[in-house]
């Protein structure tokens, strides 16, 4: 599981990306208009500025540097926000209520669209300047508000069971937990580690956490119907399994503090035995340097209460600007981002998952990372979180009770309740 080298990096994405960014150069007479209905107001040309998140992949600025050597005139600037979820949301949403030009596109995270779409913040895309079928249904979907698509898929996600396979090993243990209950077995037979973490710090890496416990466990957070569904017995259980995982050790006590880098770092120490993680860690924690488990782990699908769990899909889509000059050069971007040739790339750099479904059917992409096969069952088995306008809200109302539950401030019971209530008034079907 060796990384891939700066100078490989940078020797494939160069190779691979030019070609796309270079046909991206040109744009048709339907994309200067910008298509039809809302998607009219695609018009403009210049430079134009990615907000997103902290790049953790370390790559976001090489596909940027490559469409701007391709697009002297429409140069591409990276807006980076913080690295937590809630920070970024609330950036981007105070630049929209006060109708700044400053961002152009948008990497918003998956469940970010309704919210955005309703509050005319982001503009209505080209449907048929996207070839929806090539990308993951689940993916796509999470770009859509009324049937509409208001953001592209670019990066997905689903949970993993990262694992260090050198103290499994040393135990006896040949293959990864596929239940709560082989996993615990295991850690008392793994001496000098704690057994399992994910991201318990009251933000969204712990709706995430909650979420993957629930429909691990057969429960739902919203129904079918699109009503919540939390107060029921398979939502206990899983609430109750990273309840008692604190109260038992099994959890280590500084996991509530938790977020993605955290927990991630964590076990490149050799301090945990199994966590919870997305994709994008794999060549982070493969990289020489300060990762003590290269060559050292694997990842399999997580567990659950009876067999392998449903992790929450994840992801981020990107969108325009409803404020924002220079639509048309932004919808370029969007397209050359969201292409085959440049998802190829970034997964070669960074790890992240790819939108695209027959990436993870590449021969060689799946022989640089075994791990698509595993990745791409996490993807279609895993369930999404609420869909809604007032997702602010509703992520909040989530972590909330998660947070007092994990922390002893409030029974699983009661708990589970007062979200019941809380979701009821903050979600309609």
């Amino acid at each position: 599981m060796a990384s891939v080298s700066r100078m490989t990096r940078f020797a494939v994405i160069a190779a691979s990306v030019a070609v796309v960014a270079a046909a991206c150069g040109g744009s048709s007479d339907d994309d200067k208009k910008g298509g039809s209905g809302d998607a009219g107001a695609l018009s403009g040309r210049g430079p134009i500025t990615l907000a997103t998140g902290k790049d953790t992949s370390g790559n976001m600025q090489n596909l940027v540097n490559t469409w701007n050597q391709q697009h002297p005139k429409e140069q591409a600037r990276i807006i980076e926000l913080p690295e937590d979820a809630d920070a970024q949301r609330q950036q981007m949403v105070q630049n929209a209520q006060t109708k700044s030009n400053a961002y152009s596109v948008l990497n918003l995270d998956v469940v970010w669209t309704a919210e955005f779409a309703a509050n005319q913040w982001i503009a209505q895309l080209p449907k048929d300047q996207f070839d929806l079928t090539k990308f993951l249904p689940a993916a796509t979907k999470t770009g859509e508000y009324r049937n509409n698509l208001y953001a592209a898929p670019w990066k997905t996600d689903a949970g993993l069971l990262y694992y260090n396979k050198d103290l499994l090993d040393k135990a006896g243990i040949k293959e990864a937990p596929k239940t709560w209950a082989e996993m615990q077995q295991d850690c008392a037979k793994v001496k000098g580690a704690k057994c399992y973490a994910g991201q318990f710090e009251k933000y969204e890496g712990l709706t995430v956490n909650f979420s993957e416990a629930v429909a691990s466990a057969g429960g739902v957070v919203v129904d079918d119907s699109g009503k919540p569904n939390v107060n029921t017995p398979q939502a206990k259980q899983g609430l109750d399994f990273l309840v008692n995982g604190f109260k038992n050790g099994m959890i280590p006590k500084e996991a509530i503090s938790y977020k993605e880098e955290e927990s991630r770092r964590a076990f490149e120490k050799g301090d945990l035995v199994f966590y919870r993680q997305w994709p994008y860690a794999y060549a982070l924690s493969s990289k020489e340097g300060d990762s003590k488990v290269v060559d050292k782990f694997g990842v399999a699908p997580l567990p659950g209460l009876n067999g392998p769990g449903a992790p929450t899909l994840g992801g981020h889509n990107l969108a325009i600007s409803k404020f924002a000059p220079n639509k048309a050069t932004a919808l370029d971007f969007i397209k050359y981002l969201t292409s085959e040739q440049t998802e190829r790339a970034n997964l070669i750099a960074s790890s992240e998952a790819p939108t695209l479904a027959a990436l993870y059917d590449d021969a060689e992409l799946q022989k640089k990372f075994p791990y698509l096969t595993t990745l791409k069952a996490s993807l279609l088995n895993a369930k999404p979180r609420p869909q809604a306008v007032r997702y602010g809200d509703v992520t909040a109302a989530i972590q909330e009770a998660a947070y007092s539950a994990l922390t002893g401030k409030a029974t699983s019971d009661k708990a589970l309740a007062d979200l019941q209530n809380k979701l009821g008034q903050l979600i309609t079907s």
